[in-house]
Parts: structure tokens; sequence; C-alpha cells
């Protein structure tokens, strides 16, 4: 019950989220908006223009048309306050399965009767419906959607109805359970996932095949398979897919100039007959695998499939097709079964899987925190307030294309990482160990929450500082200032909302903010100087500067120390830091 009251919960947030953006909506329609935009489309207002509310609608909550997919997706939703409690009714059911008949009507006149009482929006919308499935050979795809359930006889005699109707329709019904595993992808970043990829098993005159591995693990409920495939019927997994082919995995796409990359490109062009023995394979991760045959071939159908191993080398292929037809590659396919509870057990497993099968390229410790909760809905939550957040290692192209091609501020993670430590723990620390960060020890105290405001003054601040350092000669001892000034600021932006009046003005770079922050991270830096000139040490005990702030000399408390002994420093830094604090608290 406490993981089912904690999935409520999660989706409350979520629908709570998307109301600000479309406070008219009500519960159900947030809830069938949500789905859209977790299960079929990666485009929130494309979703929420397909919602039906009006008068009349039939049953029909959302239509979405995808002319990519070819296919009609209508939508029936039944938010609940609790989970996989309430059964939903036979007649609601089976409603939606009358749309289908109503869609493929024949009769043109029986089809204007019953779009005549609905709203003109649903209308509309059902009216281009039937014309993409009637001209265009469109799938309809029908969802019914509920937090309850739906009984066994129900589910059989919908599709029953639809079978018999002999039109390319599916009904599809996610109830509570399922929509906890939808919820927990969409929360993961996995959003829309990719419904089902055919994997080709290779077999020709130039390399035979006999038969596949398949293992299942009883003890664990995993299966796995292994086999070869065409270089380029990898490739057209990806132009099929597109990069949610790779949200589970920890990196984006490195570019084609790295050691390993070019090093493919190489064996492809020159001897892709030796590919299959020089590569690591592909890995690939999904909820549901069936073998099948077709046309002499043999296919693995993996539904909600994930490459988390082999982005690189997929890639690679696709930027090569023609001479990716000439390589072979290996595959291993893992299907794990997932339940609706506890998630740590299947993230730890695919955290390492995902460290134990990427060796070609050194997977960081930065990598692997790259998927964490934290970062996915920090991600989220800059994207509203116009930062693009690079929570994974790619390259700028593949960034700015992710993000829409938008005018955004760009920010890594472990830019936000490095100006957490200085400020918070220690700046020796963030200037010479950053991937430590990442690490257990650290990992929870530079990312304790997923609010903006909590990074972005630190790191806004600390563009600043560096930009100042490097004016006056003195980058070295950035980290070290940073830290300081983040001392005497801190005290007073203690608040909600003098943290994001601080970010607001920073980012607008307000003129009576700007000045006395200048002035004040100017006069550290200068007594920076100072106390290097007299901790440096002398003969043989003597350091240059970029030894020092590095060392164990230029600790904080050393620093403070020396700002005590001096007064004559505070004295001139106080009238700075008062004006800071007077133009943050303005009201």
């Amino acid at each position: 019950m406490l993981n089912e009251n904690l999935g409520i919960i999660d989706l409350k947030s979520a629908l709570d989220d998307i109301k600000e953006r479309f406070p008219r909506l009500q519960d159900d329609d947030l809830f069938v908006l949500w789905f859209l935009r977790a299960f079929i489309t990666d485009k929130e207002e494309f979703a929420a223009e397909a919602i039906v509310d009006g008068a009349g609608d039939k049953g029909i909550d959302a239509i979405i048309i995808d002319d990519n997919a070819k296919a009609v997706f209508v939508v029936q939703g039944k938010h609940r306050e609790q989970l996989m409690q309430k059964t939903e009714s036979r007649a609601d059911v089976l409603a939606l399965a009358e749309v289908a008949s109503r869609m493929f009507e024949k009769d043109e006149k029986e089809f204007k009767n019953y779009v005549a009482s609905m709203d003109a929006h649903a209308a509309a919308k059902v009216k281009k419906a039937r014309q993409r499935l009637k001209e265009r050979g469109y799938k309809l795809w029908l969802n019914f959607l509920t937090l309850g359930k739906v009984s066994t006889s129900v589910r059989n005699d919908a599709t029953s109805l639809l079978k018999a109707m002999k039109s390319p329709v599916v009904i599809d019904f996610i109830d509570g359970k399922r929509a906890m595993l939808i919820l927990r992808d969409y929360l993961d970043g996995v959003a829309p996932p990719i419904p089902s990829l055919e994997l080709e098993m290779e077999n020709s005159a130039q390399v035979r095949v006999n038969g596949i591995s398949q293992r299942y693990d009883d003890a664990n409920k995993i299966e796995c398979w292994v086999f070869s495939m065409r270089g380029d019927k990898i490739a057209e997994l990806f132009q099929h897919a597109g990069i949610r082919l790779f949200a589970r995995n920890v990196r984006g796409f490195l570019g084609e100039t790295t050691a390993i990359n070019k090093g493919m490109e190489k064996t492809l062009g020159k001897e892709p007959d030796r590919f299959f023995y020089y590569n690591n394979g592909v890995t690939i991760l999904c909820d549901e695998a069936e073998g099948r045959k077709r046309d002499g071939k043999d296919f693995l159908q993996v539904g909600n499939p994930q490459v988390i191993n082999g982005q690189q080398t997929t890639r690679t292929l696709s930027n090569n097709i023609g001479e990716a037809a000439k390589a072979s590659v290996l595959v291993k396919v893992i299907r794990v079964e997932r339940g609706h509870g506890d998630a740590r057990g299947f993230d730890t497993l695919v955290s390492r899987i995902v460290a134990g099968t990427n060796w070609q390229n050194a997977i960081r410790a930065s990598d692997l925190m790259s998927n964490d909760r934290i970062q996915i809905e920090l991600e989220r939550a800059l994207r509203k307030i116009g930062y693009a957040y690079l929570r994974k290692r790619q390259t700028k192209g593949e960034a700015k294309e992710a993000h829409g091609g938008k005018h955004f501020r760009y920010v890594k993670k472990e830019e936000f990482a490095q100006a957490v430590a200085a400020c918070e723990i220690d700046p020796i620390l963030a200037r010479t160990a950053k991937e430590k960060l990442f690490s257990e020890e650290y990992y929870k105290r530079v990312f304790p929450n997923s609010d903006p405001n909590f990074y972005l003054p630190r790191y806004l601040l600390a563009r600043e500082v560096f930009r100042l350092a490097k004016q006056k000669n003195k980058t070295d001892a950035k980290w070290l200032v940073l830290n300081y000034v983040w001392s005497k600021l801190s005290p007073h932006i203690t608040k909600k909302t003098s943290t994001e009046r601080f970010r607001i003005l920073m980012e607008k770079h307000d003129p009576d903010l700007r000045a006395p922050l200048v002035k004040a991270i100017e006069r550290i830096l200068v007594t920076a100087g100072k106390f290097f000139q007299e901790n440096k040490g002398i003969g043989d005990d003597r350091v240059d500067m970029p030894t020092f702030f590095k060392s164990k000399r230029s600790s904080t408390k050393q620093f403070n120390v020396f700002w005590n002994d001096n007064p004559a420093e505070t004295k001139k830094l106080e009238p700075h830091i008062r004006r800071l604090v007077a133009a943050i608290n303005e009201p």
C-alpha cells in the first residue's frame, strides 16, 4: 500500500505541474493530457490540443492524429482517487469500443447523426480522424485509461466486438498497475516510450547462424537473447525511433571525432566483415519480447525497447548506412519483468548493466547519475524558466536538437555540482575532484533537491566570480573567493522569495545588484592575493599560486583566520555587502 500511495502522490505532483500550464483543465482531462504526453507524444501543446472536453463527446476524451505513424489514437480516461480499487463498468468500456464502429461507419448519414450532438471541436476531430482511417488507411488505437481496473470478461467483450468489425483497430487497456509503470518511465525521462520494434536476426549466404542463445533466470525473472544482426538493420532502429531509443542511456552521442567512433568508421570502410569481432555490440533492455517468423526470416519483437549500451555503435552505423550493410553486430536483449512496486531494484539493475557493458568509451561517475530522478526533475524544472540542462554528455549539436533549437541558457550538471560544492562543502574539492562530487559520498549533498532556485544563485554567482577573477588575473583563487562571497551573501537569501529575487536580478544584470556585487568580489580577490603572498612559504617550502590554491594552505578555515587577523580588509568589504543585501531585499 505504501508504494501505491507514493505512486498516487507522484502522479498528483505530475498533474499539478501540468495544471500550472493548463489551469482550465479538470482532473480527468489533466490525467488524459499526462497520458498523451507520457505515452503517445513528446509535444505537450500537441497533446493539449487533442483534449476533447465538450458536451456530447460520446466517451471520447482525446483524439490524436499521428501522420508520421499513420495512426489515430482515441483515449477515454478515468481518474480515480485510489489505485486498482474501482472496477470500470462494462458500458463505459464498450462505449469506447463503439467509437471504432462509428469511425468506420459506411453510411454517411448515420455518421452525421453520430456527430450531430457533439461539441463542434470534438466533431471536427472525429471527422478528420475518420477521413484518415477511411481514405488513407490509418490504424485506429483505442486507449481505455484508468487508475482503477478492467475485468477480464469486459476486456474480452470489447476485443471480440472489435475483431468482428474486421477493421484496422486495436484496443489497449491501461489500468492502474500499468499506469504506474508508465508514470515511472515518465519520471525517468523515458516518455513517450517506443511501443515496439522488430529485431531481424542475421542469416545470409555469407553468414550462417544456427539458432540463437536464449536464457531465462527464474530467480530474478529475467530473460535474455543473444544473436547477431546486420549493421544496416541496427541503423534502421535509430532511423525509425530516433533519440528516444537511448533515453535510458547514460550519455548522448559523443560525436564522430572521438577515437572510438572514428575507429568504428574506419573498420566499416576498410574491413566491415570484421566489425563483429572488434565491436562490443548493442545491449537492449525491454519489457516484452516474442520470437516471430515471416517471409523465411526470424525476428524478435520487443516492447518498450531501450538501447542501454551501444548508442555510439548504433549512431555510427546510421551515419554510414552503406557500409553498415556489410557488417554484423552482436546483440543482447534483456527482458525484465517490472512490477508497480519499488523501482529501486530495476534502476539498480539497469545502472549495473550500463556500467558493466560500456567499456569501449569509459563511464564516469557523473554519467551514471545522469538518469537519476533528481537530474530528470531538475531538467524539466529548468526548462520552464529558460535553461537547457545538460544532464548527459553529448555533442553541442545534439543538445540543441534535443531542446528544439529554441533560445535557452545552456548549463551542464557538472557546473552546478562544482558551484554547489564550492559554496557549501569545500572549494578545493570543487576544483580538483569534479567526478568525486557524483560519488555516493557527496552526491546527495551536492544535489539535495530539484529546485532551480537552489542551484542557479550559486551557479550565477560562480560565473560572475570566474569572470572577474580572469579579468584580474587571479583565476587560481576563484573557487576560494566564490566560497567566501557566498558565505557573506547566503545568510540574507535564505527565504524562497529572496533566493528567487537574487536569481532573477542576476539574470537581468540588474545594475543596483551588480555594482556592489562586482565591488565585493573584486575586494575579496585582492584580499585573496594578499593571503597567498603571506602564506606561500619561503625557500624550499615556497609554492606558486596554482599549487597554493589547490593545497590545504588555502583552506576556508585559514582564509577566515586571515580575514579576522586583518580587520581593515573586513572594513573595506562591509559597505559593498550592505548595498548588495539592500538590493536583494528592496521591495
